[in-house]
């Protein structure tokens, strides 16, 4: 099948060439406005000129240096923790930039969005975020529930879902028995947000094709929002599986560790 989805390991690297062509991008911008803005400006004010270029610079620098951190947070380097916002806020302001950009160059979409989520998840990673368990949300598609099932599992997957073991839905709904999340299957972007408005959560699981997570990453900012991309053995929307272990360990990795040893010390 033409669209069957293999699953094959992101590289961070693309989003990244693309992430530096965007600086230039923003280079060339600033510059151009500035020199745009030069004449007008030095009618009114011969100081304007240079107050508006030392304000753009600073632009261009913070870009800069954004940059640097998020090859920071793919090579493991610790960075203070405001500049971890600033990073994860950059991705997502020259994420629209990075795409044109791959257009214009021929790469497949897919691929940058795909690249654009290891990056994302590994700014997220570098965070440390810690949180109990009852303020995470995960979220995931009803493509993941078998096609021909008649149960209606659509925002209430853990009243409905009869755990029959034909899809993964049954295996996520015991996993946040298990472990206390909040677990919802949405039909799209517009329940999707609407969840997260209800729910209020302070981090977000997402299970998704590469698109959909793209744009619920942006969606949710600044919440912090990890994308795990569903496998697809029959193609898109249609009969989808995600790795149970996979999501399992992303949802270890944000949680507090509540083990019986902590709680004793934590109540006396």
């Amino acid at each position: 099948m033409e669209d069957a989805f293999v699953m094959e390991r992101p590289r961070k690297r693309l989003f990244m060439a693309l992430l530096s062509l965007s600086l230039l991008v923003v280079g060339f911008l600033v510059y151009a406005i500035w020199r745009i803005s030069y004449l007008g400006l030095r009618e009114i004010n011969s100081y304007l000129p240079l107050i508006l270029g030392s304000i753009l610079a600073g632009l261009f620098l913070i870009t800069g240096l954004g940059i640097v951190g998020i090859v920071g947070a793919i090579l493991g380097v610790p960075f203070l923790s405001m500049f971890q916002t600033r990073t994860y806020a950059l991705i997502n302001a020259l994420f629209p930039i990075a795409i044109l950009l791959g257009k214009m160059f021929g790469f497949d979409r897919r691929k940058i969005e795909r690249s654009f989520i290891a990056v994302s998840n590994q700014i997220i990673h570098q965070q440390n975020i810690k949180i109990p368990a009852n303020r995470l949300l995960v979220v995931t598609p009803h493509c993941l529930q078998l096609a021909s099932c008649p149960h209606k599992i659509t925002r209430d997957p853990m009243a409905n879902c009869k755990r029959c073991g034909g899809c993964d839905i049954g295996a996520l709904v015991s996993l946040a028995e298990e472990i206390g999340f909040h677990f919802f299957v949405v039909t799209g972007g517009t329940l999707a947000r609407q969840t997260v408005k209800n729910i209020r959560p302070k981090a977000v699981l997402a299970i998704a094709c590469e698109r959909d997570l793209t744009s619920g990453i942006q969606d949710v900012y600044p919440l912090p929002a990890v994308g795990v991309m569903n496998i697809r053995p029959n193609g898109p929307c249609y009969n989808t599986h995600v790795d149970i272990e996979q999501v399992r360990q992303e949802i270890t990795r944000m949680l507090i560790d509540e083990s019986p040893e902590q709680s004793e010390d934590a109540n006396g």
